[in-house]
């Protein structure tokens, strides 16, 4: 164990489990990680490896004995009736026979109906009555001769959920972990081995958990597929469901007004659709209608009579088109159904999630640290729906005077999400409730500036905030920052039908890639981007500051692993693409010797100097000696120091040894770390 592994087990003893032995015990047992990680939870919750292991072999073989596989319910109904009683693990749903007056359940796989309920469980658990439960049930089995009644009897009833928690004891032990420890676990929890993400991909993974702990929030995701959009909706918590974007009806969603049964908004904390994109999609007008009502004042109406509820609506689905594309042909929401693809409608949503910048989900990606047994953390998320910390940003910040009320409700209730989540002690420093109110505003404006690009009635608004001295700060999204020359147009229709592209005012200056190769005025300069920025590459941002030099020199401690070294050998190339044919240019590196792997870094440089003095780079190196070199810039003989906080380290993970990967040959698709540069003339 690592020593944050071992400070989580310290703090949450009992409480946590070794993520990557949900697919060991999983088998081909077709279960939620929550139904598996509560079984760990009972065996497995230690870091003593025998009791582990004993563990293991005790939750595959209850899997093994009682869970019930579709293709073997004949073998397990034959062992009821044999032995007279048996345990089972099976999702369980009930309904009301109301010719009899009796509750009747329905096993999901061992193909069982009309088993008798009695009323205290249907009370206990009234989710029994929507979508069924997952739950360890006790089955007797007594012939009868009465035609009408079931053999099966319902002797005992457990939904796999966590039966109690010290919420007080949480908090007190949120306060042993620092912030960047805490984050860390939280993506363990979810699975997700935090190493492989940035700050800013951690948040966005932690958006997905807002609407288990806040009521009535209301998500969208867009993005590619096979970025583990729904996962967290299926899998994370039994207080949510994941229904298909098509099978949405109003009466499973909100009330059955000739039954008089609420739908799954009054049973289940958070619904998500999934699916939901698609235009050839057939949507009822009226349910879209209930819905916008809904999302905006938490009721529907049944007759006359209006009711309410808490859950929480996320919309997840895929993308088929680049995100410049989108911005240059239409919008961020174009994918959507046409009912849905309604100002009104989305208006009401609170935060956008910037699918395109999430990651597919990679086998390294998965996590095998220690993360709280999921049922665990979603009963503490689940009692975090009762607090309210949308304020707690207010003695250091306030909104700005153009942001409407709907859109201060969206940020403020992401903003609460995030604290809840990452702050349930109250511990924030200024910076790190800026930086959440920052991500806040960002995931609100997203939505309403493509409301802008839809509607022409919806106002230019300007998303800032105002610090305590009265400074104004703005907020801007990735993609504007990206991609400004098209992020402020809007779609308007032309007179022959055609659309035309109407330019807004908007930011003129920003890290893009110019469309017709212009030489560039250089000048002194300070740059800063953002994590999952794209459209980067050393030609574009060192390219022109390299040309004309003879002599550069690069100091950067960390060429040493094989990716940084992929690194510099990609900053030589940039070196010969802004060089002429009958030049040369000497290129010198100072860094650090690798401990472990100096020969294998050695051997590195010398394939690359073989390989640059046939393009005419002279390539040279050395290994600092004090083991004391911390700053990262390049310096040129014609004036020029280019100081980089990463050095050549600007770029996320990605996929060296697929040759078929865009991102593998062309640096500007490559999503990009944090980092900033500054450009400053000098006297050779």
């Amino acid at each position: 164990m690592n020593e944050l592994d071992q400070k989580i087990n310290t703090h949450f003893p009992g409480l946590v489990v070794r993520k990557d032995l949900v697919k060991t015990v999983k088998g081909n047992a077709i279960v939620p990680s929550y139904v598996l990680e509560y079984l760990l939870g009972q065996y497995c919750a230690t870091s003593d490896e025998p009791t582990i292991q004993t563990g293991i072999e005790t939750v595959k073989e209850i899997l093994r004995k009682h869970y019930v596989h579709r293709n073997e319910a004949g073998l397990i109904r034959s062992n009821i009736k044999e032995k007279g009683r048996y345990k089972i693990i099976d999702k369980i749903s009930v309904a009301l026979n109301d010719k009899a007056d009796v509750y009747e359940a329905e096993f999901s796989n061992l193909g069982i109906k009309k088993v008798l309920v009695d009323s205290g469980t249907v009370k206990a658990h009234p989710k029994l009555l929507v979508s069924g439960v997952w739950c360890i049930a006790d089955i007797e089995y007594e012939f009868t001769e009465d035609k009408n009644a079931s053999p099966w009897i319902l002797s005992t009833l457990k939904p796999i959920q966590l039966s109690h928690f010290d919420f007080d004891g949480y908090v007190e032990a949120r306060k042993q972990f620092t912030t960047d420890e805490w984050t860390d676990l939280l993506l363990q929890s979810i699975g997700f081995n935090p190493e492989m993400f940035g700050k800013r991909s951690k948040l966005t993974q932690l958006i997905r958990l807002i609407p288990f702990c806040e009521r009535n929030y209301n998500l969208i995701e867009l993005g590619p597929k096979g970025t583990g959009k729904s996962h967290i909706y299926s899998e994370f918590s039994p207080h949510g469901i994941l229904i298909s974007g098509g099978e949405v009806t109003v009466p499973k969603l909100f009330v059955n007004n000739s039954s008089g049964k609420i739908g799954l908004v009054g049973y289940w904390d958070c619904v998500a659709f999934d699916e939901f994109a698609g235009k050839q999609k057939r949507v009822d007008k009226a349910l879209v209608d209930i819905m916008k009502n809904y999302m905006a004042n938490k009721s529907f109406s049944r007759g006359v009579e209006t009711l309410g509820a808490e859950a929480s609506m996320v919309f997840v689905g895929n993308t088929q088109h680049t995100v410049p594309y989108m911005l240059k042909h239409s919008d961020l929401f174009c994918e959507l159904p046409d009912k849905f693809y309604d100002s009104a409608f989305l208006d009401r949503i609170h935060f956008y999630i910037p699918g395109w910048e999430v990651d597919i989900i990679r086998g390294e990606m998965f996590s095998s640290g220690y993360g709280f047994v999921v049922d665990y953390l979603a009963e503490i998320l689940r009692s975090l729906r009762n607090h309210d910390y949308s304020d707690r940003y207010k003695e250091l910040f306030s909104l700005s005077s153009d942001i409407s009320t709907r859109d201060r409700d969206g940020i403020n209730k992401t903003f609460s999400g995030l604290m809840k989540i990452l702050f349930p002690h109250d511990g924030a420093t200024r910076e790190e409730v800026e930086e959440l109110l920052r991500f806040a505003i960002e995931g609100r404006k997203r939505v309403k500036d493509q409301l802008m690009r839809i509607d022409s009635t919806y106002g230019n608004v300007r998303f800032s905030y105002l610090g305590a001295g009265g400074q104004t700060t703005p907020v801007t999204t990735l993609e504007e920052e990206e991609y400004p020359g098209t992020y402020h147009k809007t779609i308007a229709e032309g007179e022959d039908g055609e659309s035309l592209e109407v330019a807004q005012q908007g930011p003129t200056s920003g890290p893009s890639k110019p469309s017709a190769p212009v030489e560039r005025i250089l000048k002194e300069n300070h740059l800063t981007f953002q994590e999952n920025q794209k459209g980067l590459s050393f030609d574009t941002l060192l390219g022109p500051y390299l040309k004309g030099a003879t002599s550069i020199v690069v100091t950067d401690p960390y060429i040493r692993l094989f990716y940084q070294t992929r690194n510099f050998m990609e900053f030589l190339e940039t070196v010969v693409k802004h060089k002429t044919l009958d030049e040369e240019v000497s290129v010198h590196l100072v860094t650090m010797e690798d401990e472990f792997k100096g020969e294998q870094q050695k051997d590195n440089f010398k394939k690359m100097k073989e390989s640059a003095s046939s393009v005419g780079v002279n390539f040279t190196w050395e290994f600092d000696g004090t083991g004391t070199i911390h700053a990262r810039h390049i310096v040129t003989d014609h004036g020029w120091k280019i100081s980089l906080d990463r050095g050549l380290d600007i770029f996320q993970y990605y996929e060296m040894n697929d040759a078929f990967t865009f991102a593998n040959r062309l640096q500007q698709y490559r999503p990009c770390k944090a980092f900033e540069v500054t450009f400053i003339k000098h006297k050779p």
